[in-house]
């Protein structure tokens, strides 16, 4: 389906109602809830997918789309995502330093988006692992000094990360990224 010309207009459609509605989503997300809707309107009337096009509307869908960001935000209040389950608070220390970490890995590996992302996913995971299973016994002294205790190990980054609050500013880390020689940019 999704090398159709119907699909690609379809996708195009509805990329252009978000816009007109002040939404910006990923293509993919456009493309999943396309083909979604597309298949779905085929099975229950039990017609071929190309048939179902004849349904399709993409201001519709961009209203659906619009109104679930909206609903996201009004949940989330407004910081996208930011002090929002399974998101940490703003101003955690473990958060701030893997946030800081993030212009050095992208020099040590030559900008390797890939491999950056892999580490911060990697810190991540460890970091919610510490915070959420500080009963684990299998973890018993490969965590420093700190070892299980979530309240010392947020105290002993604080430590190593003084100004904790500066890597939540965008156009600090983004500066900081641009001085290890790179730029994220989108095409």
């Amino acid at each position: 389906m999704r090398n159709t010309k119907a699909f690609k207009e379809a996708v195009a459609q509805t990329l252009a109602e978000l816009a007109r509605r002040g939404v910006t989503l990923a293509p993919a997300t456009v493309e999943d809830t396309v083909e979604k809707q597309i298949t779905t309107v085929a099975e229950r009337l039990r017609i071929q997918v190309r048939s179902a096009w004849r349904y399709f509307d993409a201001s519709v869908i961009a209203d659906r789309l619009a109104q679930s960001v909206a609903s996201y935000e009004e949940r989330c209040g407004g910081e996208k995502g930011v002090g929002q389950a399974p998101m940490p608070p703003i101003d955690n220390p473990e958060l701030a330093l893997v946030l800081a970490g993030v212009p050095d890995s992208l020099a040590q590996t030559g900008g390797d988006l890939y491999a950056v992302i892999i580490n911060v996913a990697v810190n991540a995971w460890m970091a919610g692992h510490i915070h959420g299973e500080d009963g684990c016994t299998g973890c018993d002294g490969s965590r420093g000094p700190a070892g299980h205790d979530w309240e010392a190990r947020m105290r002993t980054i604080t430590e190593m990360q003084p100004d904790i609050t500066k890597w939540f500013d965008r156009e600090v880390w983004t500066r900081a990224v641009n001085d290890a020689g790179y730029a994220v940019t989108r095409r």
